[in-house]
């Protein structure tokens, strides 16, 4: 995992058991299954063959045979595979082959929450004796598995889902996130309204301000 714009770190997990000769390997990195990120030949970096993206973004850490891809974006998420090479007699033959996948990380922004009002509304202090909410987030990735609301009063909490809308920026592919929520309004209790965005196990969760009516 990177961030985004931030230097992703791709490893070879190569152990060089051998201690072979960096002069005596040719070490190449590509992307699926046609465009080459970097290569290393006989100890030299070689630009021939790179695909254009990835010029003046790559360097090759020799001595972990980890590469560093500078400024990662979205676009460069996908599998890599290392492969190395050994100059013997005749053809180069294969001596170490490992793949990873490279997912890229957008911090979303701490979810708000709004309270919506129309014209009549700001007449009445509650019409209809209902709240109408609005929740959101912006600026993420990767896309996000929902989003939900946590209404709290005494002792009790209790989960609800809203009418939820996600949308992807044409030209960032981040992502924002709105959640629309209309509840009836507490009477005689403190309650506390809060939204929480769900970003999936690894990444957790994030929870707005919570709202006090």
């Amino acid at each position: 995992k990177s961030f985004l714009n931030h230097t992703a770190y791709l490893s070879c997990f190569f152990p060089n058991s051998q201690k072979t000769d960096i002069k005596d390997l040719r070490v190449f990195w590509q992307k699926g299954t046609d465009e080459v990120v970097h290569e290393v030949y006989h100890g030299q970096e070689k630009h021939d063959n790179l695909s254009p993206k990835y010029i003046n973004r790559t360097k090759m850490d020799m001595d972990k045979w980890t590469l560093q891809l500078l400024n990662a974006g979205i676009v460069d998420e996908g599998q890599y595979t290392c492969i190395i090479q050994h100059r013997v007699k005749g053809s180069p033959k294969v001596i170490h082959r490992s793949e990873c996948l490279l997912h890229i990380i957008s911090n979303y922004s701490q979810p708000e929450i709004a309270l919506l009002r129309t014209g009549e509304q700001m007449a009445a202090r509650w019409p209809n004796k209902y709240l109408n909410l609005s929740c959101s987030s912006s600026g993420g990735y990767p896309e996000p598995k929902q989003m939900t609301w946590l209404i709290s009063h005494e002792n009790t909490t209790h989960e609800l889902t809203g009418h939820t809308d996600v949308s992807q920026d044409a030209v960032t592919k981040l992502y924002n996130v709105t959640s629309k929520l209309n509840i009836p309004v507490p009477t005689n209790t403190l309650t506390n309204i809060s939204c929480m965005l769900h970003l999936g196990e690894q990444l957790g969760s994030l929870v707005s301000a919570p709202l006090g009516i």
